[in-house]
């Protein structure tokens, strides 16, 4: 406890205020630092980029094959021959197809998150 002026009453009383007033001291450094530390958030942030990334690819890998499946059947079973020989490679060979629709999403949150970090919504 504490006298009508404020101090302590005693040295244990002491001591405990002392302590907490460390703690708090302590938490308080901790926030700062952590604030200060811009290398060390954008890390945090670059990291979280590339989680939301990969996330990203994984779901437009999906959907394109899910949607190579669709259009290749029904483009076996009908359309003009040169569609069906366009959509034949493109299954042939998956990957340059991923590769540019991944490339595409990138290019797109980029800009949606240029667009909002400037205020264009």
């Amino acid at each position: 406890m504490t006298d009508a002026t404020g101090g302590a009453k005693g040295p244990d009383e002491l001591r405990r205020q002392i302590e907490r007033t460390r703690t708090a001291l302590g938490n308080t450094v901790e926030e700062l630092a952590g604030k200060a530390d811009v290398k060390g958030r954008a890390r945090a942030r670059a990291a979280d980029l590339r989680d939301k990334a990969g996330a990203m690819t994984v779901q437009l890998r999906s959907s394109a094959a899910q949607a190579g499946h669709t259009v290749h059947d029904r483009a076996t079973h009908a359309g003009p021959r040169p569609v069906r020989t366009v959509v034949q490679a493109g299954m042939r060979h998956p990957k340059p197809v991923l590769v540019a629709g991944a490339a595409g999403a990138v290019v797109a949150v980029g800009v949606l998150r240029w667009r909002h970090a400037h205020g264009h919504h």
